[in-house]
């Protein structure tokens, strides 16, 4: 069974709020990693957060959010077998699941309207990766 486990910073945590409740509408169970407040915090923990929970099964994704979801990808990314794409259309969210396998999106709250992030969100959960000549350039990473 798939998990979903979805945080933020400070930056990012009125889009993790809009994002939870389009998940909720669509009936679609997730883990909120935090922080219950847009009170100041430092993104690195809270990706690492949801890095170590999606890691544990290769069935589980993470959706997390910065202000440029620059940060939250770089850290992600620091773990073994995290593929964290920083999200900014429709194709680039598509291609990340199609070719790369990604397991987290990474979305910018200053970069994205709601609307965008709520469809990028919905490629992401929805898009199977293609396997094929893809997957021995995913064990090169």
């Amino acid at each position: 069974m798939k998990k979903i486990f979805i945080s933020s910073d400070h930056a990012g945590f009125k889009l993790k709020e809009y994002l939870k409740n389009f998940l909720s509408k669509k009936k679609i169970k997730f883990f909120d990693l935090g922080p219950t407040s847009n009170k100041s915090v430092d993104y690195p923990i809270y990706a690492h957060k949801v890095a170590k929970k999606v890691k544990i099964n290769k069935n589980n994704v993470g959706i997390l959010v910065c202000g440029s979801g620059t940060g939250m990808s770089i850290t992600a990314n620091k773990h073994k077998n995290i593929r964290a794409a920083q999200c900014f259309s429709l194709k680039s969210t598509k291609l990340s699941r199609l070719h790369n396998d990604a397991n987290i999106i990474t979305l910018g709250s200053r970069l994205l309207s709601k609307k965008k992030a709520c469809s990028f969100v919905n490629v992401f959960l929805n898009t199977k990766f293609e396997g094929g000549r893809h997957i021995k350039r995913i064990r090169r990473i």
